[in-house]
Order: C-alpha cells, then sequence, then structure tokens
C-alpha cells in the first residue's frame, strides 16, 4: 500500500501479513511488513527496496508514486535481502539510479545483485545528500544495529527518520501507521519480541544508536518493518522501551542453572548431584534445575543468557546429545556468551558421544569450558554421584 507520511515522504514498501517464521528462526505471529520510502524533491529519493518476492506489489507501490525510471537515488540503510532483494531488478527500471550505502554496505552491493558494474557510492557518517528545494539527506552510521553496515538517513526539514530496523517490528496491519493499530497489546508484544531476537545481543549499540538520536526533533519514524511511528504516537513508547531493554542486567545472586534431558532419570540424578556440590561452595547462588522438555525454549535461553554460569546434561543417542539439547544452545547469542562459564555431564550406555560433542560446541561459541565434562554409565553408582557432587564443587570453585 502507498501512504503519505510528510509533506515529501510516502510509504510504498510492502506487506507480508501471513509470514510466521522470519529468516528460519524467529516466529512473526503478526506478520511483518518490507517498508521502504520515497522522498520528492527536485530530485527523488528511494530508501530502502523490499524482500525480491514481494517485487511487484513493491513496483506497483512506486508507480502510484512516480515513474520508477525518475528515481535518482536508491539508498541502502542495510543490505539484508529483506531490505536489498529487489535492488536487481529495480535497478532495471530506474537505470540511471545511484546507490548510496554506507562503508560497508557497499563493499557487498555488486556480490548481492551480482551486478559489478553497479553504480555505487558509500557514504560516511554525517556526509549529506542534496535533493533540491531545500530537501537534504543526513547519514549516520550505526553499526551492529544489527549489521556492521546498518546506518540512519535523517531527512531534518520534515522531521523524518529512517531508522532501518532500529525501531520496527514485526507487526503487520492494513493501515501501517501507529496512529491506526488495532491491536495495540499485540504491537507491544512483537515490539518487544523483535528487540530480543534482532537487538538483544547488541545491546551496547542501542544505547549508542539513541545517544546519536537523542538531539534529532524526530516527527515520524520511517522504520523498516510494522507501522511507521510517530511524534505523539507509538515513537516515545518505542524510544523508551529500547533504552529500558537495553541495561544492562546485573543478577543479585550468582546464577548458575543446570538444563538437562533425561530418558529415565539417571541425567536427572546426575543434575542434583552437581547442584549439591555447587551449592556447597556457593550457598548463596541461585542454582535451579531445568528439564528442558518441560519447559518453554525461548524462556530457558533467556535465563540461559541471564545466568553467570551454566551446565548442560544430555544422555547419548544415536552416538550424540539429544535434540532438545541442540535447541537450547540454538538459542545462544553467541556475541555475549563469550567467556561465560560453562561445563556438560551426561549419562550414557554404549560410547558417550554427548558430552564431548556438546563441550566442542561450547568452546566452538567461546564460552569458557569448564574441563572435559562427566560422563556417568547408565544408573549412576554412589561412587559416580559421588563424583558429581565434586565436580559441581569443583566448577564452583573455579567460578
Amino acid at each position: 500500500m502507498t501512504r503519505q507520511i510528510s509533506a515529501s515522504v510516502y510509504s510504498v514498501g510492502a506487506l507480508n501479513p501471513n509470514l510466521r517464521v522470519f529468516d528460519i528462526v524467529m516466529r512473526t505471529d503478526y506478520g511483518t511488513s518490507y517498508n521502504a520510502y520515497l522522498i520528492r524533491g527536485e530530485k527523488t529519493a528511494l530508501v530502502e527496496t523490499c524482500h525480491n518476492s514481494f517485487f511487484e506489489e513493491f513496483l506497483e507501490n512506486i508507480r502510484a508514486v512516480c515513474d520508477p525510471g525518475e528515481i535518482d537515488y536508491i539508498i541502502l540503510n542495510h543490505t539484508e535481502p529483506d531490505h536489498s532483494g529487489a535492488l536487481r531488478r529495480l535497478t532495471e527500471c530506474a537505470p540511471q539510479a545511484e546507490i548510496i550505502a554506507s562503508r560497508a554496505a557497499a563493499i557487498y552491493l555488486r556480490a548481492i545483485t551480482n551486478l559489478p558494474d553497479l553504480r555505487v557510492r558509500a557514504v560516511g557518517d554525517g556526509e549529506t545528500l542534496d535533493l533540491g528545494a531545500g530537501k537534504t539527506l543526513r547519514f549516520i552510521n550505526a553499526p551492529f544495529l544489527h549489521w556492521p553496515d546498518s546506518m540512519f538517513t535523517w531527512f531534518e526539514a520534515e522531521g523524518v527518520l529512517f531508522s532501518c530496523d532500529f525501531l520496527g517490528s514485526h507487526y503487520c496491519e492494513p493501515r501501517m501507521i501507529d496512529t491506526a493499530i488495532t491491536y495495540p497489546n499485540a504491537y507491544q508484544s512483537a515490539l518487544k519480541n523483535y528487540f530480543d531476537a534482532i537487538f538483544g545481543p547488541f545491546k551496547p549499540y542501542v544505547l549508542k544508536g539513541l545517544e546519536k538520536i537523542a538531539g534529532l526533533d524526530i516527527a515520524v519514524c520511517a522504520n523498516s518493518h510494522g507501522p511507521v511511528l510517530t511524534k505523539g504516537g507509538q515513537l516515545q513508547n518505542a524510544l523508551d522501551c529500547y533504552r529500558t531493554w537495553a541495561q544492562p542486567q546485573k543478577n543479585d545472586a550468582c546464577t548458575i542453572p543446570i538444563f538437562y534431558c533425561t530418558a529415565y532419570g539417571h541425567t536427572a540424578r546426575t543434575a542434583e548431584a552437581i547442584r549439591e556440590g555447587i551449592l556447597s561452595v556457593k550457598p548463596e547462588a541461585k542454582v535451579e534445575l531445568f528439564n528442558i522438555i518441560d519447559e518453554d525454549m525461548a524462556d530457558l535461553g533467556a535465563r540461559l543468557m541471564g545466568s553467570n554460569a551454566f551446565l548442560v546434561g544430555s544422555p547419548t543417542i544415536n552416538k550424540d546429545a539429544v535434540p532438545p539439547v541442540w535447541q537450547l544452545l540454538s538459542h545462544i547469542d553467541a556475541i555475549n556468551i563469550q567467556k561465560r562459564p560453562a561445563a556438560v555431564f551426561g549419562s550414557y550406555g554404549w560410547s558417550g558421544e554427548a558430552v564431548p560433542a556438546l563441550c566442542t560446541r561450547l568452546a566452538q561459541l567461546k564460552c569458557k569450558v569448564f574441563g572435559e565434562g562427566l560422563k556417568v554409565n547408565f544408573v549412576p553408582s554412589e561412587e559416580e554421584l559421588a563424583a558429581a557432587v565434586s565436580f559441581g564443587k569443583e566448577f564452583a570453585e573455579s567460578l
């Protein structure tokens, strides 16, 4: 759909209300949108393209505002394919358009389009682009919000910030503006889920990004996904939420969760013995046991990432750790988990590959893995349970 959001800016992106999984791993219960914007001055700039699957809808929306051949500049705040996927086809309709991107983004656009002669101009922080008629755009570097190539585009004359993924949400309704949201509670849930999945690993950069735009008199935030945000609408709420959610988290007590799966209770008994050992050294610690198959995986992932240290236990089945344990590890934020103390344990029948496999994976994620883990054979004996208690003690002493 096409909507005018300021005197010179039109929203021309595409809607995808039926999307339920974004980028393989993120649930999108309320669909999403691929937002793009046309700015009309003496020259015309398009900010973002869209997912290639929605090119025809996207092109139709552009044509409702202008002939694509009139586009002088295509500004890509970010090169992920939901932003840049339609770029190659669009250049066929706008052959004279110059591509504007951050220096990091410019490196990859020719590979993304497979157009070696693509006309790309790399811009740095603070550089400007004059569209004529008093309409100037300024580019603001925003690295790791959420890719190294990300930037914002600021249109001061009309108070419009093109914020890329920042302050966005996977939330799709027919009227894509915050003053027309029908289900505000659902939108707020989508805003939080989006932050957790996309910006959770980059909280220090979120705070830096908020600082960069703090002095701007923003009337409209034209983000890349979800409703356009406005002053007096949801903009201040989104800014406040991002600031709150990005604050560093400190546990009141040392938190050492123990996550495990157990087929016949043997790995569970081992987990209990390890817990006993940890608490004998750190009685003030919060050491909770979580049977993975009984819990919400996203909640477990959040507990793991919020821990001071953690342990993972799995039986060995088919020479491997069991799938729910691997699924839990897929929720690890590889950036912020580095140097986090971790330990592995598990029972086995014949070969015991689960423990070394999990140790290897955690080491690859740059966790501080304790020793070679602990294995117990079939039903843990009294000696093995005592060894588990000792394992817990030694792990606690290493923290």
